[in-house]
């Protein structure tokens, strides 16, 4: 008997979510790779903050993380 594999349901709100994120963290100057990265991984709120306050972005990334 085989066992059939099924893909798993991709979860469409949760990508939406995440590329939301993203395209924030973009908009402040995180460059695309490290905002997909960390799109899930923090507050960019917080980040925005520190961007408005005049911290460099990478700097306002790290200081997050």
């Amino acid at each position: 008997m085989r066992t059939q594999v099924r893909p798993e349901p991709i979860d469409l709100d949760g990508l939406l979510v995440h590329n939301w994120r993203a395209a924030q963290l973009k908009r402040l100057g995180i460059p695309d790779p490290m905002a997909e990265a960390y799109a899930d991984r923090l507050d960019w709120h917080q980040v925005a903050r520190l961007v408005q306050h005049g911290c460099p972005p990478l700097l306002a990334l790290r200081i997050v993380d």
